[in-house]
C-alpha cells in the first residue's frame, strides 16, 4: 500500500512561492510526526522541518526558517509545505518522511528555482 506521495513540485522564478503536499494514505497518518527533506542536486538529503502529530508545533531548519510553512490535516491525511521567497539554492527533490531519519519517505517532487 502507498505510504507517502508528494506533490505541487515544479519550476518557479526567483523569489517566488509554490505549496507542496503531501498525502499519506497507507498508514495511521495521525500516529506520526511528519518530516520534510530535501535534497539539493548532487549532495545528500537534508532536515527541512518536522511537525507534530496533532499539528500544534513545528520546527524549521535555520536556512527555511521564515520561508517556509508546514501545515497538516489530519482528517484528511495531508501535510503541506508553503514556500515562500524562493531561490536557487532551495532547488531540489523534496520528501515528506514518517521517520526522523528521512528513510521512510515518499517518491519525492522536484523543485527547481529559477534564479
Amino acid at each position: 500500500q502507498v505510504q507517502l506521495v508528494e506533490s505541487g513540485g515544479g519550476l518557479v522564478q526567483s523569489g517566488g512561492s509554490l505549496r507542496l503536499s503531501c498525502a499519506a494514505p497507507g498508514f495511521i497518518f495521525n500516529a506520526y510526526a511528519m518530516y520534510w527533506f530535501r535534497q539539493p542536486p548532487g549532495k545528500g538529503i537534508e532536515w527541512i522541518s518536522t511537525i507534530t502529530t496533532v499539528g500544534d508545533s513545528a520546527w524549521y531548519a535555520e536556512f527555511v526558517e521564515g520561508r517556509f510553512t508546514v501545515t497538516r490535516d489530519n482528517s484528511r491525511k495531508m501535510m503541506t509545505l508553503h514556500m515562500t521567497r524562493l531561490t536557487s539554492e532551495d532547488t531540489g527533490i523534496y520528501y515528506c518522511s514518517k521517520d526522523r531519519a528521512g528513510a521512510a519517505r515518499g517518491p519525492g517532487t522536484q523543485v527547481t528555482v529559477a534564479s
